[in-house]
């Protein structure tokens, strides 16, 4: 499990340890998987720098965006997550949007709707 390190971005990251975005992130540093947090807020966590998520910071060879914006307020980062060319997308709990779901797909990026904290507890990752 977890042999294949894959860069995933955090799209919607926080310092707030109540926060689901949270927990995935720690859940990536624990398994050693590489990861980028993009968010609105400014910050950092376990090391790594918040990117600003309204500049669309440009992140190379992404293999996995996990959601946790709301799926209403991410309307408006649909092609800025599509431009990352992920391989696949992680809708969690609270983000499902099937406008998105579909444009990715249309490009052949794996969609899920799930749960990153699930998968990463399962092996499913």
């Amino acid at each position: 499990m977890f042999e294949d390190k894959k860069l995933t971005v955090v799209l919607g990251a926080t310092a707030d340890p109540s926060r689901y975005a949270y927990l995935a992130a720690e859940r990536l540093k624990n398994h050693k998987q590489p990861f980028k947090l993009v968010s609105i807020k400014k910050g950092e966590l376990f090391g790594e720098p918040f990117l600003d998520l309204k500049s669309k910071p440009t992140i190379s060879e992404v293999h996995t965006v996990t959601l946790y914006i709301g799926a209403v307020r991410l309307a408006e980062w649909h092609d800025y997550i599509l431009n990352l060319n992920p391989k696949r997308i992680i809708f969690n709990p609270g983000t499902e949007n099937l406008e998105l779901a579909k444009a990715a797909e249309a490009m052949g990026i794996e969609t899920v709707f799930g749960c990153t904290l699930v998968m990463l507890g399962t092996g499913q990752y």
